[in-house]
């Protein structure tokens, strides 16, 4: 999903001191995932009109760059409205360069620390990148991995990068790590398309459980799990963020309904602590 112009135009709006827009002038699905995400608040004034504000004007920079390639909120901006549309400046701003076109890349990275066996376009390869790279798929349709192998859906890019220093989460696994990012349909595309078991690691916090519900769970079904490591509890007690947990909770909200096992388990856990936990704690967090 890209960010549109109009959207994008009212990021930079808000990004002035003390600035707030009415909600009914930022109406789009990437508004209601920053909103969830808790980079966007919502402040209610009467009945019918409501009031967006960014919290944490920081939290901006990183957030774009993570959610959509973007370096600069500015000259995202300005390449999309300027009348010359340069190849090598769309790179340089989001990575993509046709922004307004199609998408340079299909596929996904994959990672592992042990070596995977898999088939690709009908021959044999191993999926063992060296430390310090990735494997991208171009050609998913073609690409098989041991039916004994469980595909691991990492959602932060630290954890993606450091998945030996996870080892000790998934011992009782042979996984093949797949990335979220760069975000498109092909890798949600392969997952239906095998018989391995998905299972997601992500955040511990009603974003991260957003994301596994309405992206991953909706498309599998049965085969996709959501990852609850066994020393999250821990690791939730005494790294856990308050103020995550209260930006993302929502006080009118049944989170009951949830009847997938792990994912009640990690609602409980976060309503009980009133914490939320980020992913990149699970590493080196024996």
């Amino acid at each position: 999903m890209k960010l549109p112009i109009h959207i994008a135009k009212k990021l930079q709006q808000l990004l002035q001191p003390g600035t707030s827009i009415a909600s009914s002038f930022m109406q789009h699905a990437v508004v209601t995932k920053m909103l969830e995400d808790g980079l966007l608040q919502k402040q209610q004034i009467g009945k019918t009109k409501a009031l967006l504000f960014i919290p944490n004007k920081e939290n901006v920079a990183a957030y774009l760059n993570n959610h959509f390639g973007i370096g600069n909120l500015q000259d995202y901006i300005n390449i999309l409205e300027g009348e010359e549309q340069s190849r090598a400046a769309n790179v340089t701003i989001s990575g993509d360069s046709k922004l307004q076109s199609v998408r340079t890349f299909k596929g996904f990275l994959v990672n592992s620390y042990d070596a995977i066996n898999a088939e690709l376009s009908s021959n044999p390869i191993i999926i063992h990148p060296s430390p310090g790279s990735y494997t991208f798929i171009y050609d998913y349709e073609s690409f098989i991995p041991d039916p004994a192998a469980t595909i691991v859906g990492i959602e932060n890019p630290e954890n993606f990068h450091q998945v030996e220093k996870q080892r000790y989460i998934f011992a009782h696994i042979q996984p093949l790590f797949v990335s979220r990012y760069p975000q498109n349909n092909d890798l949600v595309k392969w997952l239906t398309a095998i018989p391995n078991h998905y299972l997601h690691f992500g955040d511990v916090d009603f974003a991260g459980i957003s994301i596994y519900q309405n992206e991953y769970k909706k498309h599998l079904g049965e085969k996709a799990t959501f990852f609850l490591p066994k020393n999250t509890e821990l690791l939730l007690q005494k790294f856990g963020n308050r103020d995550l947990f209260n930006r993302q909770y929502n006080a009118v909200k049944d989170y009951t309904l949830y009847n997938e096992k792990n994912v009640q388990e990690a609602l409980l856990l976060m309503l009980k602590y009133k914490k939320a936990l980020e992913q990149e704690v699970f590493i080196n967090g024996a």
